[in-house]
């Protein structure tokens, strides 16, 4: 088995690489891209925004990209420099050169990523598999062989945001790992939107996001995939914590999620957002984006 992700062919490859484009033409900010080498392969990062204000690094979910923020960034990026990278070891235009076997090649890869950005203090916003990948940076490593940078990262987040991270905190719900097997097994559109209607109801893609994580999912992945974080490693969390749940979403249990952060990460909120299921940023963006900014003002450097 290869180490590392790839597509299943060229054309695979190729195809991804035209829906990446004209998805990135749907982005709302001026840009300019940013390559970032790390020990595990070259991370490109999209960077937008301007201002005074701790920058924000955006983690992205589930065959996703840095492209996914697309819909929310101009407000996230209202007064501070955003960076979206696209994560190693998934689709993207990050290339995997080396493997990624468990949580603490994670950690060690988000700080190399903000070492690489010149990030001496930035936010960290990660939604849905990407709040894994946050909180994986924001804890450190837990082998003591991986790099030292690993844990001196973690005093590099100024706050830490966790949207709908219910597969870092505990099992997803038993439907969900099924209807994902079904819908991978045969991505037509029509399944895929099946697969949405019922996980992420109320937000509507556009044809341009369906395109794209239909092709990624021609890309096969050699990556760990989100488990429940254990309680010391959440207690290694020294950021400020926000954690928000959709109330109705079908990921998993929203708050046995919350109350697995408010008991074991020391300087921690959670919200609950009613009538918000796994998508309910871009489903209630006028609810949750003002949360998520208010915290952030809350805990911008002076």
């Amino acid at each position: 088995m290869p180490s590392t992700g790839r597509f299943t062919s060229e054309a695979a490859r190729t195809a991804y690489e035209a829906a990446y484009r004209d998805l990135e033409a749907r982005w709302p900010l001026p840009s300019d891209d940013v390559r970032v080498e790390t020990a595990y392969g070259p991370t490109h990062v999209r960077r937008s925004g301007t201002g005074t204000r701790t920058p924000l690094v955006l983690l992205h979910g589930l065959n996703g990209t840095g492209l996914s923020w697309h819909g929310v960034v101009t407000a996230l990026a209202a007064d501070r420099v955003v960076y979206a990278p696209d994560v190693v070891g998934t689709a993207g235009r990050s290339e995997q050169t080396a493997a990624l076997t468990g949580p603490d090649d994670y950690a060690a890869w988000g700080a190399q990523l903000l070492e690489g950005l010149g990030l001496e203090r930035a936010h960290v916003l990660g939604y849905s598999e990407g709040a894994w990948f946050a909180a994986l940076l924001a804890s450190g490593a837990t082998d003591q062989a991986t790099d030292q940078a690993t844990d001196q990262a973690t005093g590099r987040v100024g706050a830490l945001v966790l949207g709908e991270g219910i597969t870092a905190l505990v099992k997803p719900d038993r439907r969900v790992i099924p209807r994902m097997v079904r819908a991978a097994a045969l991505p037509t559109a029509r399944n895929l939107a099946r697969l949405d209607e019922w996980l992420t109801p109320g937000v509507t893609l556009a044809d341009a996001d369906r395109a794209l994580a239909r092709a990624a999912m021609r890309y096969r992945r050699r990556t760990p995939w989100p488990s429940p974080l254990p309680d010391d490693r959440l207690r290694a969390i020294t950021a400020p914590t926000l954690a928000f749940f959709g109330a109705d979403t079908r990921l998993g249990d929203p708050v046995a999620a919350g109350r697995r952060v408010t008991e074991q990460v020391r300087d921690s909120r959670v919200e609950l957002v009613p009538g918000g299921g796994h998508g309910v940023l871009w489903q209630l963006p006028d609810r949750v984006l003002p949360l998520v900014d208010g915290f952030l003002r809350e805990h911008d450097a002076a």
